[in-house]
């Protein structure tokens, strides 16, 4: 016989941890006894601090935290005393009310307060200092909440989390639990955040079955979404039925035949063959995602179209005396170029588009601000931009010239369509774009459609360095040997840099060698091998002695560059040690728990997804921050970017931002700081890689502190990536790539697909 389940009503006072994964959720809860708060662990996910809470489940003791209620579901009711009224207005659930307006309505209805709301809100007129705005405001928002609270029952059973189910409230309205009913598998394309693993629960649970064609569809296109996370433009189709196969547990047969009905919808998937990345001769049949193939087939021919047009902007250096320019380029200056310098300058000047790379030192920089001060020189139109914030600032300070981000030049609007095209062009005679190896396959597309017949694009960047964030590897591509953009790459250690050891480590690693660690003013090594260990001393050196040492602000200057996110030196758990100790919590500083994360005012944080709907022109996926206000009442936070844009936040959308006190060397790029602190530990020895490194050192102005195991830095060190991403790119660019009927794809047909 099975015993009842046990049953505890409190307040939720605080959760302590969180685990948005799988809804794990330890809180702490007032049962209103005038004892002490007491502790509850489970399924918790999508409960809030302030909520009346009914939960079954079961008492038990945990050998160091003591006596424990495990919940296995709950309920939330309505508070019937004035404290949990109080407490449950005050909590930001309602937008709107926080807790000093709380407390002046609770003191003016009393035990009838959510009574009077729900009959006839407008009589919070009556309150002092509401007024008929605010009470709109809070009607409003009561209604919603309710809305939202009967999606989150429905949602409760599949564990999805409140900002969740506010999002799929905001994306179908009343709507919303019909379309989770009929068709779950929309929300993975639909609502940021829930991806096909948690559609799938949601279908499994509403009856869909195991071999729905619906669910096979969205598993395949799931798996291309994870491939293109990952940074691929296209999987070889063996390889995406055998991952869908793994992922579906489902025949092949179906996988086949549902891939089969994908390539023949409109917005489904494209299959075409294409040169083998490991071998040309061969073929294999790729299958893209619609818009990636699109991008690609549209990337290759603007390029060309660019390449090839009779028109240019900047014919007066096709035949200028370049003695005599370079002379006066001296003298304006103040320093001689290197010859391959002087050549980089003629290519960027004469030809439509081409690609400058090198290293850390070796004079990239001061070959851009030659190439800019020459064509003002001749009056041309210079436009100069960025993937982030930092290097568009670094390029204007570089230049003495304006500079934007990419994002900003093209004006991009929600949706993420451009006001600047192919339709529309930017008015320029030459665009120089830095840190180009950061351009993904489909901001590349946007760049250059918008770039007007004969101007000139001059793409900037390392090719050493790890490849965008987004799918693609277009700076390695454009530099494809046999291809038609022609390029310079400086390789020459100009002498004042070869006293920074941050440059010379940096090409060191870059050539398989061990950095040097002694005897250098700007480059550190603290050996621990322990993992935890390091992680711990990883935050004293960033937050307590490098800022001692060198004078630098631990929030401003210093930036701990981790491998990876998980483990004990990854950046979600340095993040949480450093947080504790550079913005600690006070009575006084305004704080938002959400999920497993609390966000307070100094905060430094960053965007982790492209949302196309705020700011001026969007917030994209690595954009930096810091938390500058906090409202309880409006349930909102502000974040000041590094563009210097007051950027707001409801705190349903706080799984948009994620501490940066320690971020990924991935999310890292394009950025530099003045100080940087790597933790290179055995316990990420799969993330260990050079290029990878590589990239962490030179994201560093003055200094370098690594902290952690040798043979980690060695095995770093020694491994080069592996392999290419999967992209065509290149082949498109010098004509290997044909289409079915054997023949080159036009550029003309190629521009109207994009």
């Amino acid at each position: 016989m099975t015993s009842k389940p046990a049953v505890l009503e409190g307040v939720l006072e605080r959760i302590t941890y969180a685990n948005e994964e799988n809804g794990y959720t330890v809180a702490r809860v007032d049962t209103g006894r005038g004892g002490e708060l007491l502790t509850v662990v489970g399924a918790l996910l999508g409960a809030q601090a302030g909520e009346s809470l009914r939960m079954e489940g079961r008492w038990g003791s945990h050998p160091q935290y003591g006596r424990q209620f495990h919940v296995d579901n709950y309920v939330t009711v309505l508070p019937a005393t004035i404290q949990g009224i109080r407490r449950y207005l005050g909590s930001g659930l309602v937008k709107g009310i926080g807790p000093r307006i709380a407390d002046r309505i609770v003191t003016h209805f009393g035990v009838e307060t959510l009574e009077i709301i729900e009959a006839d809100a407008q009589r919070l007129a009556e309150v002092p200092g509401l007024g008929p705005k605010r009470t709109k405001l809070i009607a409003a928002a009561w209604e919603e909440q309710k809305a939202i609270k009967e999606v989150m029952v429905f949602l409760q059973g599949v564990g999805v989390s409140t900002s969740i189910a506010v999002r799929i409230y905001k994306q179908y309205g009343d709507a919303s639990i019909s379309m989770v009913r009929n068709n779950p598998y929309r929300l993975a394309a639909d609502v940021w955040g829930i991806g096909f693993l948690t559609a799938d629960r949601i279908a499994r649970s509403v009856g869909i079955p195991h071999d729905s064609p619906e669910r096979v569809k969205s598993g395949l296109q799931y798996t291309l979404s994870q491939s293109a996370d990952q940074g691929n433009c296209y999987l070889p189709e063996e390889r995406l039925i055998s991952e869908a196969v793994k992922l579906l547990g489902v025949d092949t047969g179906l996988v086949i035949d549902c891939l089969g009905e994908l390539a023949d919808e409109e917005e489904g998937v494209e299959r075409e063959p294409v040169p083998d990345p490991e071998d040309a001769e061969r073929t294999v049949n790729a299958v893209y995602l619609v818009p990636f193939q699109r991008a690609e087939v549209s990337l290759s021919a603007q390029v060309l179209r660019l390449l090839r047009t009779g028109e240019d902007r900047l014919a007066a250096f096709q035949d200028v005396d370049w003695e005599r320019a370079l002379g006066w380029l001296a003298a304006r200056t103040g320093a001689e170029l290197a010859p391959e310098q002087r050549e980089a300058v003629r290519l960027a000047l004469t030809r439509k588009v081409a690609v400058l790379t090198g290293g850390p030192g070796c004079g990239k920089s001061f070959t851009v601000r030659s190439v800019v001060e020459l064509a003002r020189a001749k009056r041309a139109r210079v436009l100069l931009a960025a993937p982030t914030g930092r290097a568009a600032k670094r390029l204007s300070e570089l230049t003495g010239a304006e500079a934007s981000t990419v994002h900003r030049l093209l004006e991009l609007k929600p949706g993420g369509d451009a006001a600047y095209d192919r339709e529309r062009p930017l008015q320029a005679d030459l665009i120089v774009v830095d840190e180009a190896s950061m351009l993904d396959l489909l901001l590349a597309n946007k760049l250059v459609k918008a770039v007007p017949p004969g101007a000139h694009l001059l793409l900037v960047g390392d090719v050493d360095q790890l490849p965008s964030v987004g799918a693609g590897e277009v700076l390695r591509d454009l530099l494809a040997e046999g291809g038609p953009v022609p390029a310079v790459r400086l390789r020459r250690v100009f002498r004042q840099a070869q006293q920074s050891g941050v440059v010379t480590n940096a090409h060191r690693i870059n050539a398989g060698e061990y950095p040097l660690t002694q005897g250098l003013r700007d480059f550190f090594l603290f050996v621990e091998e322990d993992t935890e260990e390091a992680g711990r001393l990883t935050v004293d050196v960033a937050a307590r002695r490098v800022p001692a040492k060198f004078g630098l602000d631990p929030r401003r200057d210093v930036q701990v560059l981790a491998p990876m996110h998980r483990g004990p030196a990854g950046a979600g758990t340095l993040n949480g040690l450093l947080q504790q100790v550079i913005t600690p919590a006070r009575p006084d500083l305004p704080e938002r728990r959400f999920g497993g994360r609390v966000f307070r005012v100094g905060d430094k944080v960053t965007q982790i997804r492209n949302n196309y709907e705020k700011g001026e022109n969007g917030v994209f996926n690595g954009t930096g921050g810091i938390v500058t206000a906090l409202d309880q009442d409006e349930q909102r936070l502000t974040v000041r970017t590094e563009e210097d844009e007051e950027i707001g936040y409801d705190f349903t959308e706080l799984d948009e931002l994620a501490h940066a006190y320690a971020v990924t060397i991935h999310r890292s790029q394009g950025s530099e700081y003045p100080a940087v602190v790597i933790p290179v530990t055995t316990g990420a020895w799969m993330m260990l890689q050079r290029n990878l490194l590589y990239t962490a050192v030179t994201r560093a102005k003055k200094l370098v502190v690594l902290v952690g195991s040798r043979r980690a830095l060695g095995q770093a060190v020694r491994t080069v990536s592996a392999g290419r991403r999967w992209t065509a790119l290149d082949h498109r660019l010098s004509g290997a790539l044909r289409s079915g009927s054997g023949t080159a794809v036009p550029a003309e047909a190629a521009v109207a697909a994009g």
